[in-house]
């Protein structure tokens, strides 16, 4: 896949993106915002969380999305009793009395962690390495995984039954926490409609894997200006208590702050925010615009901050 020039490559990835939004909109009613963030994220090589109430299509969303992008798509639904080895995969004893590893379902390009904390911290923790290393160990032997790959992972709100809370270390790998609302009137009286007939509607692919690492890395290749470099950094040092950038209500707000990965993913986040809505190079709006999902899974509030009914976005919007 070559282009002449990065201007002529960024906007075939801006129309790659409106394509990809209007062919996934024939599935999806509304969630406009959701299918943005999971775009950029895996057009920024990144992971993502979606967290909303059941029944609000976040697994038909993520499988209409492999389907488009033509990616190899497993699905994995955690359970209370689900082991690392069922996520990872095994080694076996075969004919010859020799081990050797049978591949789990990680090994995709795409894969959807359904309602990932129903399962204890020990099987959470068997994506870790996965997601940040794009590799799992199994008996002492590394595999890699195939390129590209995401996990896009689902939970219920944790006040629900049943759930582990996820670590703060898994929590932090993803690079957005979307949070999903349940649909408009008019929306939902669209989704009946469709879903309630024998309409059953189709998508075409429309990139492949190899387009996709093409377009990660054009976006690695965007440029930032210093003033908006630092701008990000210092809206991530904001949030630490006891940092010198600290503002003076996260000391009493926030028990911890985000850590570097969260500077790094609003970086590239507003290279690739910038890029499908027509820019050559993000700004500080475009820094703002997905700050929130960035940060707010990588801020822990403080006792005052949850007596005062503040969210992780009120405070996000505070520091602004």
């Amino acid at each position: 896949m070559q282009h002449r020039s990065d201007v002529e490559a960024a906007d075939a990835l801006r129309q790659a993106y409106q394509q990809i939004s209007a062919e996934i909109g024939n599935v999806i009613i509304g969630q406009h915002d959701v299918l943005k963030f999971v775009l950029i994220s895996i057009f920024s090589n990144g992971h993502c969380l979606l967290v909303g109430v059941p029944g609000l299509a976040k697994t038909l969303l993520v499988q209409t999305v492999a389907r488009v992008l033509d990616l190899d798509f497993k699905r994995i639904q955690f359970t209370p009793d689900l082991m690392p080895s069922d996520i990872i995969g095994s080694e076996i004893l075969g004919e010859d009395r020799n081990f050797k590893f049978i591949p789990g379902p990680v090994f995709a390009n795409i894969i959807l962690a359904d309602e990932i904390n129903r399962t204890p911290p020990k099987t959470q923790a068997a994506l870790l390495e996965a997601m940040q290393e794009k590799a799992v160990t199994a008996a002492g032997i590394t595999h890699r995984l195939a390129r590209p790959f995401f996990v896009l992972a689902t939970q219920n709100p944790i006040e629900q039954e049943g759930t582990y809370p996820l670590p703060e270390a898994q929590l932090d790998r993803f690079m957005f926490n979307v949070a999903l609302d349940y649909p408009t009137f008019a929306e939902e009286l669209q989704v009946v409609k469709n879903t309630t007939s024998t309409l059953e509607p189709t998508v075409k692919s429309l990139l492949n894997a190899e387009q996709i690492m093409h377009f990660q890395q054009l976006v690695r290749n965007i440029p930032v200006t210093d003033n908006v470099l630092e701008y990000a950094v210092k809206l991530v040092a904001k949030t630490r208590p006891g940092g010198e950038h600290a503002a003076p209500q996260v000391k009493r707000l926030l028990n911890w702050g985000a850590g570097p990965r969260a500077s790094q993913f609003l970086i590239l986040g507003a290279k690739c925010h910038a890029v499908i809505n027509g820019k050559y190079s993000p700004d500080i709006e475009d820094v703002r615009a997905i700050a929130k999902p960035i940060l707010r899974h990588r801020i822990v509030r403080s006792y005052h901050a949850e007596a005062e009914g503040l969210s992780p976005d009120d405070i996000i919007e505070q520091l602004f």
